[in-house]
């Protein structure tokens, strides 16, 4: 089992930005793929951005060239820079560990980003 714990969330103007951070611990070998994903309310989760071991990043096209995803595998910590942010950002953010691709089967609880207009 993987514990993942979220930060970095708040509430930010539209246009500004926040960094999200993601600390992994325990069976962090299964933290081969990181990923984001938010859940607005009235709407299912869905997925942000991923990066694996190595470094290569995806992300869902309405936060392509806004959002970064990094990771540093020293410290088990994956960090998602929001810059230019919207209103329809606002959601709860997830981060998620997967051993193999599309199985995420760890998630933290969830950090809070508001994006006011």
């Amino acid at each position: 089992q993987v514990q993942l714990v979220e930060s970095g969330g708040g509430l930010v103007q539209a246009g500004g930005s926040l960094r999200l951070s993601c600390a992994a611990s325990g069976r962090t070998f299964s933290t081969n793929y990181m990923g984001w994903f938010r859940q607005a309310p009235g709407k299912e989760r869905e997925f942000v951005a991923e990066i694996t071991w190595s470094g290569n990043a995806d992300y869902t096209d309405s936060v392509k060239g806004r959002f970064t995803i990094s990771r540093d595998n020293a410290k088990n910590t994956v960090y998602l820079q929001m810059n230019s942010l919207k209103p329809e950002d606002t959601a709860v953010y997830y981060c998620a560990a997967a051993k193999y691709l599309g199985v995420y089967d760890n998630w933290g609880q969830g950090t809070q980003v508001t994006v006011s207009s």
